[in-house]
């Protein structure tokens, strides 16, 4: 067994070792045991981006931020970190459509879309679909009723049928560069 326990649904727990260097990384860089949004996006060095960029990155410190305080403690921050490492794809499919749902009334509008590509773009730099391509490829493979929203259902099962579209996403939304900053305590290239 060790430290490498099973947890229900199949998803594997953090090892004790990860937890602790995460934990103790987390409360070093934030004493109070919370994070601003302000302070999320200086360690990941985020500042001066275009609206639409930035409105995502609230987002998905939004969505980190369980409790919805306005901070991420240190509990919300290993969910976080145990989601990325170690969730399956199916929990990481409900992650990415909470991000996308914008305006939070369960579903996901081709405008929601686009938006949020648009955004990952800005952040990420140039992707292999424009955003318009994306959202169009999404509805058309995706959309089953054709009614121009995805509930959470037709989501997580066009995603799982269609490999190509479900790396596309995972792709734009692979957090494991915040993480090294996070866990090494490092900051951000910044280019000097």
């Amino acid at each position: 067994m060790g430290n490498n326990k099973s947890m229900a649904g199949g998803q594997t727990a953090i090892h004790t070792q990860e937890t602790y260097v995460w934990y103790r990384t987390f409360m070093t860089e934030y004493p109070s045991g919370l994070q601003t949004l302000h302070e999320f996006k200086t360690l990941l060095g985020l500042q001066g981006l275009n609206q639409m960029a930035n409105q995502q990155v609230d987002q998905v410190y939004n969505t980190f931020d369980m409790n919805k305080d306005g901070f991420i403690d240190i509990l919300e921050f290993i969910a976080a970190v145990n989601l990325v490492v170690r969730g399956k794809m199916e929990q990481k499919l409900k992650w990415y459509f909470k991000l996308y749902d914008a305006d939070g009334n369960g579903s996901i509008d081709k405008k929601e879309l686009l938006n949020i590509f648009m955004s990952v773009q800005a952040i990420k730099g140039q992707q292999t679909l424009s955003p318009e391509e994306f959202a169009n490829l999404v509805f058309h493979k995706i959309d089953i009723n054709k009614d121009g929203e995805l509930t959470l259902e037709e989501f997580i099962n066009g995603m799982e049928k269609d490999q190509d579209l479900l790396e596309i996403v995972s792709k734009s939304f692979d957090l494991s560069d915040m993480l090294k900053v996070i866990c090494n305590g490092k900051e951000p290239n910044t280019g000097e």
